[in-house]
């Protein structure tokens, strides 16, 4: 089996083919984005961290580390994860979109880890 290749952007920026199968991973529709706009594929809400772990986590910089562990923690039991693991088999490309600002510091990194490391 080759290696699956997840990618991540923010849903913002604008789509691209070379984006693949395009997937939101956010729990909430991102502000201001029109459906059309979106291009999406899928959208996974249940694979977004859970509200109470998203709002501890307030996006903040210091708490980025124990996020990444707690959100990895709930992936490890999650079944939403096993879908996109079959998009990656399904497609080449998997684009994990997000409407977080930073794009070092929101959970589709962390999830973008997790599945290439699993």
């Amino acid at each position: 089996m080759g290696a699956m290749s997840f990618l991540i952007k923010r849903i913002y920026d604008e789509p691209d083919p070379g984006d693949g199968f395009r997937v939101l991973v956010d729990r909430l529709w991102p502000r201001g984005v029109a459906k059309e706009r979106a291009e999406l594929d899928l959208w996974l809400q249940e694979v977004a961290p859970s509200p109470e772990l998203r709002t501890w986590f307030g996006h903040r910089a210091d708490r980025f580390a124990e996020f990444a562990a707690r959100y990895t923690a709930e992936l490890d039991g999650n079944p939403a994860v096993d879908v996109l693991r079959q998009a990656g088999r399904e497609h080449p490309t998997v684009t994990l979109l997000y409407s977080a600002k930073d794009p070092k510091i929101n959970n589709a990194v962390v999830l973008a880890d997790y599945l290439h490391g699993t």
